[in-house]
């Protein structure tokens, strides 16, 4: 009651307004209005315009494609230099050991990890318009590389039973690189062309609830691949549909075989990581910087392994061979496209999704704006350049992105820095790194999957907020882990878009009504306040007019209302065919009538003669005397089917567009309901909507821009003078 009472209380204290003026329908409205006078450019003119060049214009395309060249000289050196350097070490130190595991997950030797690590990071800085991702390795986008790397280059052709610790410039090792730089390359050609041609808007395919049920897929998919380096046995990897299965019951023949001090030093890593990441997020607010647990743990499993000679004494795989320096650019063998083009086309866009999307949320935190087209073109310089020195196909990645921020990142001169600390390891120190086994790396990749684990949390949430978003999560899911990443993406993206049409197919139908008093129109099935007018209805459909749902619109408009035109005619027919019969019958009752009578009368008058009498007063009665008038009005039992309902609101709100088969529909609603008395108005129609319906021949003789209005109240007061004029009309004749 208290509630209530303070409810009244807010309502009287609201502000209030009051607004007299004509009720508009669109014609006049468009009568009043006066339209701005454009001249339409001609297709020469717009070209011209476009390839027209000027200081101002080349310098604002210079500044769009090298964004570094406007932020770089306002850079406030006291200000941001000690974060970036902060930001970019802590990175960097995350970067290292996160590159040489990825690698694993690419099928290919982990100093190509570091490559990945160095070039694209490098080069974002000057085509990135996000301050705050790190570019690089990660795992999703490595586990496609390394399945479209497999699938070109089986592991039957890799001697597994060999030790490990040269094959960096082995020929199997060789052809797998080929393919893993050729596939960035083409990637990032495809990312390139797609920036180009200013289709940033491509991921918008890729939905929330999409990505993450692909991504949950995807540390399925890592996080058995890296069994085998953690239990130390020797398997095939495989690709393709079933992979999963397959990878597992590979791993599960060989169980017996399992290494035991490469499964120890796997587990006690794991454990080491998971301590150190617990800690990192328990003390976030004490700690300057995170601990840099990864790094700890590759420096201790390298130590422990170069004591214990853990390759020789215990048969533990390691790193093996890193050369020192880097290697000289080469081109990418080009006649591997074909094989490779339909998993580039994925891996750029996903690749782009997830770097486009993490860049909006820092900007959206922290205040600026990202260019998704300028996104694309960095993401495609990166791993096309990249490609030409041994790089694969790289993208943003959500753990190091998440710590060069947390560490204050302001710039991409924390990235730069980043790379920088990995060129280092690259041309002075990478051997040191050569007894690190590869258990180390695969107990990094494991727990960093934690976070993408942590998504099957999603089922929960969807479940309570929208079905719809958890069918797409799901078979996103499940396609992908099964299918593969390549086919499962493809198979959830038709499916997100079967979604899309189902909800413009099977919109929600509603019939509105008015709070009492005010010029606000709510569904009457949801509030007990709304009411409707007599003799009006008010139909809502929230979605557009097209060829998918139009059928469906003009049905559910017919069940809504109750008001169905066709089988009012249909009634109105079969009563008139039953009013026509009674009438014949009654016809052919009075034929009969007469035709009797007259014989009677005839006879009579025979007998009269006979017995000389004569007709009454001298004239013989009428034939059809003693037979009564039988009228059609007497034998007239028909009464016209009739509605309640004199006018029918159509609102076109949520509408944003109408094609032909939607205006057809229209069309024949309006036609259907004027023939049972029933006048359809339309309101709140948008401009495009009426640009549209004009370009479809929509108005002629019958359909005026009269039954549009400008909103729904001016519709139901047009409706009720209407009315009111007809009744006064009917009472007069």
């Amino acid at each position: 009651m208290e509630h209530a009472q303070e409810n009244e209380t807010c309502l009287e204290q609201t502000q209030r307004y009051c607004v007299e003026r004509p009720i508009y329908n669109q014609e006049l409205l468009q009568g009043q209005l006066h339209r701005r006078e454009r001249t339409p450019q001609t297709l020469r003119q717009k070209i011209a315009h476009s390839c027209r060049c000027s200081s101002k214009k080349a310098k604002s395309h210079l500044y769009s494609f090298l964004p570094i060249l406007k932020w770089l000289p306002r850079y406030p050196v006291k200000e941001y230099l000690l974060g970036d350097i902060i930001s970019g070490i802590s990175t960097g130190v995350m970067q290292l050991p996160q590159g040489l595991a990825y690698a694993l997950l690419a099928a290919v030797p982990p100093v190509f990890g570091l490559y990945s690590s160095f070039y694209p990071v490098f080069l974002y800085t000057f085509f990135g318009t996000s301050k705050h991702i790190s570019i690089g390795t990660f795992a999703v986008i490595s586990m496609m590389v390394g399945g479209v790397v497999v699938r070109q280059v089986p592991d039957e052709m890799i001697s597994v039973g060999s030790n490990s610790t040269n094959v960096t410039d082995s020929l199997e090792y060789t052809k797998r690189v080929q393919v893993a730089v050729t596939l960035a390359f083409l990637s990032g050609i495809i990312q390139l062309c797609l920036g180009l041609l200013r289709f940033g808007f491509v991921a918008i395919y890729l939905t929330e609830p999409l990505v993450r049920g692909f991504t949950t897929a995807a540390a399925v998919h890592v996080f058995t691949s890296q069994l085998k380096y953690l239990l130390g046995i020797k398997t095939n990897r495989y690709s393709g549909p079933l992979s999963v299965v397959y990878s597992i019951a590979a791993v599960l023949s060989k169980i017996t075989t399992t290494n035991i001090a490469a499964l120890i030093v796997g587990l006690t890593c794991i454990v080491l990581l998971l301590i150190g990441k617990e800690i990192n997020l328990r003390c976030k607010k004490k700690l300057p910087v995170p601990i840099p647990m990864e790094i700890i743990v590759v420096i201790i499993g390298t130590g422990v392994s170069a004591g214990m000679d853990l390759n020789e004494s215990y048969r533990v795989d390691v790193v093996g061979n890193i050369p020192q320096g880097l290697r000289a650019p080469a081109v990418p063998d080009i006649q591997l496209i074909p094989a490779i083009f339909v998993d580039a086309i994925a891996i750029a866009i996903v690749g782009f999704s997830m770097a486009v999307s993490m860049a909006k949320i820092f900007a959206l935190k922290h205040g600026y704006t990202i260019d998704g087209n300028q996104e694309l073109i960095a993401l495609g310089i990166c791993n096309s350049v990249g490609s030409f020195f041994q790089s694969f196909s790289v993208t943003c990645s959500m753990s190091r992105s998440l710590v060069q921020e947390s560490t204050g990142g302001k710039t991409q001169i924390a990235g730069a820095l980043s790379s920088i600390m990995v060129l280092l390891v690259i041309v002075a120190i990478g051997y040191l790194f050569e007894p690190l086994p590869q258990t180390v790396l695969a107990a990094i990749v494991m727990v960093n999957l934690k976070g993408m684990f942590k998504q099957f949390g999603d089922i929960a949430h969807f479940w309570r907020t929208s079905k719809i978003e958890l069918a797409i999560w799901v078979v996103a899911f499940v396609a992908s882990l099964f299918l593969g990443l390549d086919y499962g993406l493809l198979t959830a993206v038709a499916f997100a878009m079967i979604t899309v049409i189902y909800r413009t197919q099977s919109p929600q139908y509603r019939i509105l009504g008015h709070i009492p008093d005010t010029d606000i129109y709510c569904n009457v099935e949801e509030y007990e306040e709304v009411k409707e007018y007599p003799g009006i209805k008010i139909f809502q459909a929230n979605a557009s007019l097209y060829f998918a749902n139009s059928e469906s619109y003009a049905s559910t408009l017919k069940k809504k209302t109750g008001v169905d035109p066709c089988a009012i005619l249909a009634a109105r027919r079969k009563a008139q065919k039953r009013h026509a019969r009674e009438i014949k019958a009654a016809d052919e009752l009075r034929k009969k009538a007469v035709l009797k009578l007259t014989n009677d009368v005839e006879a009579s008058v025979k007998h009269e003669i006979a017995n000389d009498e004569l007709p009454v007063n001298g004239k013989f009665a009428p034939a059809d005397a003693g037979v009564q008038d039988m009228s059609p009005d007497e034998h007239e039992h028909f009464v016209e089917p009739k509605t309640n309902i004199h006018s029918l609101i159509l609102d076109f709100t949520p509408v944003n567009f109408v094609d032909s088969v939607g205006a057809k529909t229209l069309k024949s609603i309006i036609k259907e309901y004027k023939e049972v008395g029933v006048c359809v108005c339309i309101a709140s129609c948008s401009g495009p909507v009426m640009n549209e319906l004009t370009r479809l021949n929509f108005f002629d003789n019958t359909v005026t821009r009269e039954l549009l209005f400008h909103s729904i109240h001016d519709a139901v007061l047009a409706c009720q003078v209407r009315d009111r004029s007809a009744s006064w009309t009917d009472f007069h004749l």
